[in-house]
């Protein structure tokens, strides 16, 4: 009988394949620009969601005096709390305060002068305890010494403790509670309407062969270059108090929801209609053909063909839609007068109030629907991924005289929304007093005359939104570079993803109002950034960063994973490759990247308005800042001058793309 062979390995170590120069140079970068994600985004929303279960108060038996008499003899030490309950000095609902509140320490000696020769002492009875004299913070159980002038600077502060109070708080409060509700019935109405409205658009662009196709595309990306504030304040001229077509409203008011709805379809419009339009245009011709086979009419074709090819997108639209109108706060800042929304209660907490822990509360509860929306448009683009097939046939319009002319009709009537919106606003940069002297000229734009900033405040967004593009793109390309090219480390790529992905749920008010408890804090070694350019840079690039990291990757998928073992095998290093392969094939999705950044930098106006200084003022911070101060046309002006840039950069971007991609993309055409 034949014996058995043991071949199994004698017991060792797990091998390992060791990395080479370019996979550890590849780890190190991911992880150097993942490092920065969580600094930039991670780290600030933890410290906000921190914020918000801070409660703060004035723990009085936390502070002890000795009070001296006129010949210097003190008196026995007695804690704050102790003289609070003899004299009642601060009712107890008064110690409830902020992160800022000051309590004077005068308050427990009503008979106290800052003449009288009488001393005063002060401690704290545990290490922790702090209190100013002045503006200089003390600490700890030491006594200290101080003459009555010098206590009467004295300002307890207060100690905090984690709790769901301000939760509680904010929905005990019927006002705030109620900007939930208002906020919710704004983006639904807002969603339903403008996905209608896209729908329609996209489908004659696709479906049909009406003329002016590519000016009509043109017309509705045109929103996309203004900021948010600019239909609210073409609103109020067309339909507010001494509008020129107030009467349509037959005595309804523009200021409220009315104005949000309106103007959110404006700046919603193009975002729905890229992404229906998409849908619609991969479209497979086989379905219709047998539709028609089936003798089906158009409008059952409609229904069992042309939606369900189309519902990913149409849900993905709608989310998208969502997600933008119930965080977006220029709009309803503007024109959205008593009623109150999410956003602007964010705003009005800080900014009003100094409240910063409600503050904190409104942002968490206005995440909650972003990430929501968020999260089922990812899985909604993974299925419509899902649908697309080897073997579809693009679907070609055929002519139809009837349905053309009622589909340029349909465009047609939303461009004339669209332009008419930017052609109001036009005019009131221009005309000189309204409703009074329409005459035209340019005194709006002498922006040094008015309170907003100046020129200064324009050429600050020139300079963060050139900044954001050149160091945005080199950061978002070169990270989607690390996770695509990056050979194993699936933890690590994952984690990377999660970070990429992330901002894209968060609003700008929120991530805004996360830089000042991250960066406002001395503590925090990063403290010198706040108030710069550089902390403007940096937010705009993490708020806008998903976007282009999707699009880099698109781009990176295309090429072929050849070229990396090909490279490897002949000893090149990766970064030649990168340089002198990557880049040139890629470089339509860098520079389509690069504009998308500058044009958000433009005007965006959510993520930075808790975040300038005065020498960092912006162009659409100034628009909402002189439509405070009443100067409205002035605003139009900034407002204006915003989509003119805008305009500009599109046709360097055109320009560049033309030259460069000639140079670099020949090899297309072979």
């Amino acid at each position: 009988m034949a014996m058995a062979i043991d071949t199994a390995l004698p017991v060792g170590r797990t091998l390992r394949l060791r990395l080479d120069s370019d996979q550890l140079i590849k780890r190190s970068l991911m992880v150097l620009i993942a490092l920065y994600l969580v600094v930039a985004l991670a780290a600030p929303l933890a410290v906000m969601l921190s914020k918000s279960f801070s409660t703060y108060s004035f723990d009085l038996a936390r502070f002890e005096f000795q009070v001296s008499d006129k010949d210097g003899n003190w008196g026995e030490p007695i804690t704050a709390a102790a003289l609070n309950e003899k004299l009642n000095a601060v009712p107890l609902a008064k110690l409830a305060t902020n992160s800022d509140g000051r309590l004077q320490a005068t308050s427990f000696f009503p008979d106290f002068s800052f003449r009288s020769p009488v001393k005063y002492k002060i401690r704290g009875t545990t290490s922790d305890a702090t209190y100013l004299i002045g503006l200089k913070p003390q600490s700890g159980t030491e006594w200290q010494e101080l003459t009555s002038n010098d206590f009467r600077r004295v300002m307890l502060r207060p100690s905090r403790a984690l709790g769901l109070e301000n939760y509680a708080a904010y929905f005990s409060t019927p006002t705030l509670f109620r900007s939930i509700e208002n906020s919710v019935f704004i983006a639904l109405v807002s969603t339903i309407i403008t996905v209608g409205l896209a729908f329609g658009f996209a489908y004659a662009l696709n479906r049909s062969c009406m003329r002016f196709k590519d000016a009509f595309k043109l017309v509705a990306m045109v929103p996309i270059l203004v900021p948010s504030l600019l239909p609210g304040i073409a609103l109020i001229y067309l339909f507010g108090n001494q509008g020129m077509l107030k009467d349509l409203l037959m005595g309804a008011s523009i200021y409220g929801p009315l104005g949000i709805v309106v103007g959110s379809i404006f700046f919603a419009f193009p975002h729905a209609m890229i992404i229906i339009s998409t849908a619609l245009a991969i479209s497979d011709q086989r379905h219709y053909e047998a539709a028609a086979s089936l003798r089906a009419s158009r409008w059952r074709t409609f229904w069992t063909v042309t939606i369900p090819g189309a519902r990913y997108g149409l849900i993905s639209a709608a989310f998208v839609v969502f997600t933008l109108v119930i965080t977006d706060f220029g709009l309803p800042k503007v024109i959205g007068g008593q009623y109150n929304v999410l956003a602007v209660d964010i705003y009005k907490q800080v900014i009003g109030q100094q409240n910063f822990e409600m503050g904190a509360v409104v942002s968490v509860i206005l995440l909650v629907p972003a990430i929501a929306a968020f999260i089922v448009d990812r899985m909604v683009t993974k299925k419509q991924v899902a649908l697309l097939s080897a073997r579809s046939v693009p679907y070609q319009p055929k002519a139809n005289s009837g349905f053309d002319a009622l589909c340029l009709a349909w465009c047609s009537l939303i461009a004339v929304f669209i332009l008419g919106i930017m052609a109001t606003s036009q005019f009131a940069a221009l005309v000189k007093l309204w409703p009074y002297d329409l005459s035209l000229g340019f005194k709006h734009f002498a922006f040094d005359r008015m309170d907003g900033g100046g020129w200064g405040s324009y050429y600050n967004s020139i300079r963060l939104a050139a900044l954001t593009a050149i160091i945005g793109t080199v950061i978002i390309f070169v990270g989607a570079y690390m996770v695509e090219k990056t050979d194993g480390f699936s933890s690590g790529r994952t984690a990377f993803q999660f970070l990429a992905m992330l901002p894209m749920a968060v609003p700008g008010m929120v991530l805004g109002l996360a830089y000042i408890f991250f960066f406002n804090d001395p503590a925090n070694p990063l403290h010198a950034l706040y108030g710069t350019m550089h902390i403007l840079v940096v937010c705009t690039i993490t708020h806008f960063y998903t976007v282009g990291h999707l699009t880099a990757l698109t781009a990176l998928k295309q090429i072929d994973q050849e070229f990396e073992p090909v490279a490897a095998s002949l000893k090149q290093p990766f970064y030649k490759l990168f340089a002198r392969v990557t880049v040139p094939v890629c470089l339509p999705a860098i520079l389509d990247i690069s504009i998308y950044l500058f044009v958000n930098a433009m005007t965006t106006v959510s993520a930075v308005v808790f975040l300038y200084s005065k020498d960092t003022m912006l162009a659409s911070v100034a628009v909402l800042n002189m439509d405070d101060a009443g100067d409205v046309a002035p605003a139009a002006a900034m407002a204006m001058m915003i989509f003119y840039t805008n305009i500009a950069a599109r046709l360097i971007h055109l320009f560049l793309s033309k030259v460069l991609i000639k140079r670099t993309q020949a090899w297309r055409a072979r």
